[in-house]
């Protein structure tokens, strides 16, 4: 176990470099930070050169890009266009959109889960029929409807929520937009729930174990539903990372200063260092979950072994 992590951490610096740097030159390259930077108005040409040069962006693309991989290393993730050290804007935001991501992720296990196997035991049933519906509505549905509809509905009509979240975004705030977060996702989590356990129920292992005669309790938690899971631990792994960055929609949607919305006024301000820096993040974020996820392969399936 401790030599395939040490290989999977080593995989993993190349393709964190490889993705830091795409990210890097689709910002600085196709972008234009000064631009963004003086606003509505066009720098004269003495000022865009002063502000590139403040900047470092009159140096060579590979330099600048070496250089701000330097500054990552040393917890430096540089400075936004209003002065704000970057690291402070994600230390406000990010604490936020975790929270967000947990609820939402709590939800996708909890009703995405029972529902897929609720619906994997009865297969072909009315229950079946009416959830299978329910999912395939909610993944054609965008999730900026969803949000608007239940923001309208719980907020403005019934007065059950509050449209906007506050600036503490506490817990109790976040469950509707936790919820329009975790909607997409659960329907996927649902329906791969109930089809992995309706193909391992025909499984030689599940037929011995029933013809022992153990609890049909035991025979669903201890067998059938440890090894129909794996492919649903690695949807959620991947899914951590991505309701991360595609939170964007939700926080606008109910006023939520999280990681979204800071992307949102970066790449509408054209604030290249707040882009960078949120985005080299999240792809640690989506590297570590997946780490994670391998490992928990060997809980679930006692077979799975690593060398």
């Amino acid at each position: 176990m401790g030599r395939y992590v040490i290989r999977r951490l080593l995989q993993m610096v190349p393709v964190f470099l490889g993705a830091t740097l795409l990210i890097f030159l689709m910002v600085n390259v196709m972008g234009d930070p000064i631009a963004g930077l003086c606003g509505e108005r066009q720098c004269d040409p003495a000022t865009a050169a002063r502000l590139k040069a403040d900047l470092g962006l009159d140096q060579p693309v590979w330099r600048q890009y070496l250089t701000y991989m330097g500054n990552v290393f040393t917890g430096d993730f540089g400075t936004a266009f209003n002065g704000q050290p970057v690291t402070e804007l994600m230390a406000n935001a990010f604490p936020v959109t975790i929270r967000l991501t947990l609820i939402a992720i709590v939800f996708e296990i909890v009703i995405g889960i029972s529902l897929g196997v609720a619906t994997g035991l009865r297969r072909g049933r009315p229950v079946d029929t009416g959830v299978l519906i329910t999912t395939l509505v909610v993944i054609s549905v965008p999730t900026f409807v969803t949000g608007l509809l239940l923001q309208l509905l719980l907020g403005v009509r019934w007065g059950l929520i509050r449209p906007a979240v506050s600036t503490e975004a506490a817990v109790g705030e976040l469950l509707v937009p936790g919820l329009v977060l975790a909607s997409v996702s659960l329907a996927y989590i649902t329906r791969l729930t109930r089809t992995s356990l309706a193909e391992n129920r025909r499984a030689d292992y599940v037929r011995t174990a029933i013809a022992k005669g153990l609890p049909r309790h035991r025979v669903i938690t201890r067998h059938l539903l440890r090894n129909s899971l794996i492919p649903v631990i690695t949807f959620i792994g991947t899914d951590i990372g991505f309701l991360m960055g595609s939170a964007i929609v939700t926080e606008r949607i109910f006023n939520i200063h999280g990681v979204g919305f800071q992307l949102y006024q970066g790449i509408l301000r054209q604030n290249s260092q707040t882009v960078v820096g949120f985005v080299t993040v999240l792809v640690l974020v989506f590297l570590a979950a997946n780490l994670v996820v391998d490992l928990l392969y060997a809980v679930l399936d006692p077979r799975i072994r690593y060398a």
